[in-house]
């Protein structure tokens, strides 16, 4: 339970850092679809140096014979979520709001 809570907290950080990024792109003018790619690139190092610290951390409890179970699954479960959350996150954001902010062509009449 310990290494769900970590993961999730550690999960739901990044996810929330990027798709606010995303939003504040957005609402300062940039194409939607421009302003996910973006978010993705800027946000790409420090989701990653965040995935590497949390693993280094639980490196060092690997030897430990009561939390070495919780180390491992630490370790591979930020490593899975951290590549999660740099693809499947903004491809989900994108499909669920790209009508939201897609806006009508110009010149096309009703």
């Amino acid at each position: 339970m310990i290494g769900m809570i970590a993961l999730a907290g550690i999960i739901v950080r990044n996810s929330i850092l990027l798709v606010d990024f995303i939003n504040e792109q957005a609402a300062a003018g940039m194409d939607f679809q421009e302003a996910v790619i973006q978010a993705g690139a800027t946000r790409a190092k420090p989701i990653v140096l965040t995935g590497l610290a949390a693993m280094l951390g639980a490196f060092f409890i690997l030897d430990d014979p009561i939390f070495s179970g919780l180390a491992v699954s630490l370790i591979f479960g930020i490593f899975v979520s951290t590549l999660l959350t740099l693809v499947v996150i903004p491809v989900l954001y994108y499909a669920a709001n790209y009508r939201k902010h897609s806006s009508p062509k110009a010149g096309v009449s009703s």
